[in-house]
């Protein structure tokens, strides 16, 4: 009877496993399958694209691709600097500064720290565009309507990346690795970015890659704050191709807008992904 059970259990786990790959190469499939569609969507003509959706790429790729750089309405090359600058300098405060603020809340034991952590969580519950009209009145008294300053430095300000950073920081940050870097005389500026952030580097690639592409598809703020043509971002670009004339919209230039605004997203992702992956790795290996 042993001997039986036995055989059947390596069975019944290969027969889990064998469902476990089937369903996350489904849940895979239809992940990718609405990049597929834009794809091929941006190989086609407008009209083949109104008469239904087809898995065979069209032969509109080069014409659409010709259309959308030879349309001086569209500067899509400045929008694309524009829209990587913001979401750079976005993601990079953002990381930082909640990084330095959650190590602040985590390593000092101050009077008011139960009640600057509550309030940050009291923050995070709070939506944008709650405080949109007050944020844009502000801009305006600031002078800072049309510039980039408005999309930018309130990325230092970042609950949820802070909720994370400190959660993580808790898991993985011994405290006795900054006692030990008190003693050997680093400061605590020293300390945090040559031995914390390092620490952190997992969980700063990951929001990182969030915060970037957040603000990259951000059009919120962008539409209310920017009003020159040539400070515009992808986002805006690709609203302003779809609010075009009915007779004149042309789908297959904007899934080929859509196309090319995605390529940054994915270089940003192949880069800061091995260190996820590491820090996964590294992870298990503790464990």
């Amino acid at each position: 009877m042993s001997n039986t059970t036995a055989i059947q259990r390596p069975r019944f786990l290969a027969g889990q496993k064998l469902i476990s790959y089937i369903f996350l190469v489904f849940l895979s499939a239809l992940c990718i399958f609405p990049f597929f569609i834009m794809v091929i969507n941006a190989t086609r003509f407008n009209a083949d694209i109104l008469k239904g959706f087809t898995i065979a790429p069209g032969e509109a790729f080069v014409q659409n691709f010709n259309s959308l750089f030879s349309d001086r309405n569209i500067p899509i090359l400045r929008a694309m600097g524009n829209s990587v600058f913001i979401a750079t300098c976005a993601a990079f405060l953002t990381t930082y500064f909640s990084a330095m603020t959650a190590y602040g809340i985590y390593m000092y034991r101050f009077k008011l720290r139960k009640v600057s952590y509550n309030f940050i969580m009291i923050v995070m519950m709070v939506p944008t565009q709650v405080a949109a009209l007050g944020f844009f009145k502000m801009v305006i008294d600031l002078n800072l309507l049309d510039t980039y300053y408005p999309l930018i430095i309130p990325a230092i300000a970042a609950p949820v990346v802070f909720f994370f950073m400190l959660q993580y920081m808790q898991s993985v940050l011994p405290f006795e690795i900054v006692e030990s870097a008190r003693i050997d005389g680093a400061n605590e500026f020293r300390t945090f970015n040559q031995i914390v952030m390092p620490i952190l580097s997992p969980a700063v690639a990951l929001q990182a890659i969030f915060s970037f592409v957040g603000n990259w598809n951000n059009y919120f703020m962008p539409a209310l704050l920017i009003n020159s043509k040539n400070k515009k971002t992808i986002p805006i670009l690709i609203a302003q191709l779809r609010s075009a004339d009915y007779m004149k919209f042309d789908m297959g230039k904007v899934y080929m807008l859509i196309c090319i605004a995605i390529i940054p997203l994915v270089v940003i992702y192949l880069i800061l992904s091995r260190h996820i992956i590491r820090g996964v790795t590294m992870g298990s290996v503790k464990g």
